[in-house]
């Protein structure tokens, strides 16, 4: 049985600042409650949003300022981790972000969370990187926001996503990755490559066709189910990890796909003829990727890293120019989600954006 969701109940702001300018605001329907996965900081000014992406997909946002500040602010957009939701890892990070004196936008990705797009639970790699693109353009357009200082985080399987995107727009002056995932590598080869034939990616496929024909048939997109529950005990050791945050109070969500039942068994599907990182060696803005050492997934960031700089590391920082790899010793993929391990540098990250979008 899933565990409850942990929640501190509090009333957004209700007194909307000038410079959102209401004519654009879609009309989503927000929960009005205090329903993250972490406390409200003292610290900060919240309030929902939302904004259009270039396909007319409306996405929900989650946009913390600090509570007092001078000019236009620097603003980083952040989303991820990949299956959850704004009120977990997302927007967590977005508060720190906004202490320490940024504007931070935590969003939902199209067709999951509060944002919209049908049938839910569906994922792309365009439309996916295109969600930053489309943080980016409302950042971009707001009265105390510098448009010329904006950044993204990405958490694993939306770290991808943010490195793609970076690749894709200069707008995006700094990019930091976290816990990164490939999607796209690991729907075309497996884990460690463990599935990386022609003969297991045709089984794939002919499965996924199979079920595109049943859902037709049924009208209705069957559930690959979100982290298994209740857990066996012969799983991998990061599946434990997984269950410890999606499925326990630490981390659970409602509104989660991985909490609850997880993407369509179809809705990943199109990452396997679609590479996130070909074109990540023409990124000419500032990279951090940071992952923990004892992370099953650290060979992406690693991967990524050697896309960008053509510089192959394994467990170790490592910097070339102006792309940096950070490992986080001792610490596994879940450990970089919250605060619980206490191991997340947010005083790297802050540094970085400042240096790289304030010039300090």
């Amino acid at each position: 049985m899933a565990c409850l969701a942990f929640g501190m109940m509090a009333a957004c702001t209700t007194n909307e600042p000038k410079q959102i300018n209401e004519q654009n605001m879609t009309k989503l329907e927000l929960t009005q409650e205090w329903d993250k996965t972490f406390p409200l900081s003292d610290k900060v000014e919240h309030r929902k949003v939302t904004f259009h992406n270039r396909y007319g997909i409306e996405l929900a946002a989650d946009l913390y300022t600090p509570k007092s500040y001078e000019g236009k602010l620097a603003a980083i957009a952040v989303s991820g981790p990949f299956g959850a939701v704004k009120e977990q890892s997302s927007g967590l990070y977005a508060q720190h972000i906004a202490e320490r004196g940024f504007a931070a936008l935590a969003f939902d990705p199209s067709y999951t969370g509060e944002s919209g797009g049908e049938p839910r639970r569906m994922a792309s790699p365009d439309i996916n990187t295109e969600d930053f693109l489309a943080a980016v353009d409302f950042l971009s357009v707001q009265e105390n926001i510098d448009p010329e200082r904006i950044g993204i985080i990405g958490i694993c399987g939306f770290g991808g996503m943010a490195v793609n995107a970076a690749a894709l727009d200069p707008r995006i002056r700094a990019t930091v990755a976290v816990t990164m995932y490939d999607m796209s590598k690991i729907a075309r080869e497996g884990y460690f490559a463990s599935a990386n034939t022609a003969e297991a990616r045709d089984a794939q496929r002919q499965a996924w066709a199979q079920q595109r024909t049943e859902d037709f048939r049924t009208g209705t997109y069957k559930r690959a189910g979100g982290v298994i529950d209740p857990l066996p005990e012969d799983v991998p050791w990061f599946v434990k990890d997984y269950h410890a945050y999606y499925k326990c109070p630490r981390g659970y969500h409602k509104r989660s796909g991985n909490s609850t039942d997880g993407w369509n068994v179809t809705g990943t599907m199109s990452f396997i003829n679609q590479p996130l990182l070909d074109m990540a060696g023409e990124i000419k803005t500032p990279v951090l990727l940071v992952h923990g050492e004892k992370a099953h997934s650290r060979y992406f960031s690693e991967y990524a890293f050697e896309k960008m700089t053509g510089k192959h590391v394994e467990g170790q920082n490592a910097q070339v120019g102006n792309k940096e790899l950070m490992i986080i010793p001792g610490a596994t993929h879940v450990d970089l989600y919250d605060d619980v391990a206490g191991v997340i540098p947010y005083d790297k990250i802050e540094q970085f954006f400042r240096q790289n979008l304030l010039g300090r």
